[in-house]
């Protein structure tokens, strides 16, 4: 694994979101060289992958309601567990 990559690994999501926006907002503005649109484009997509690794790792982490046979909560059970 790449430096770069080691250190996207350590952000937090909302830090990795603000880094992926000023990417973005630097790309939108066309002011940025060739080469280096490139390499921030690339950034950006290690930064989407990492953001949605710990979007996919908390989802799995929620609870979901499940209903009872009279349409009421009969409790939680994990986001990913089957359907009883």
């Amino acid at each position: 694994m790449d430096p770069e990559t080691q250190t996207i690994e350590k952000l937090s999501f909302e830090d990795a979101l603000r880094a992926l926006e000023t990417i973005v907002r630097r790309l939108e503005s066309g002011d940025v060289p060739l080469e280096d649109s490139i390499s921030l484009y690339e950034e950006g997509e290690r930064l989407r992958q990492h953001c949605q690794k710990r979007l996919d790792a908390a989802q799995a982490r929620i609870e979901r309601i499940v209903q009872g046979p009279d349409g009421t909560a009969a409790g939680t059970q994990p986001f990913d567990a089957p359907d009883r």
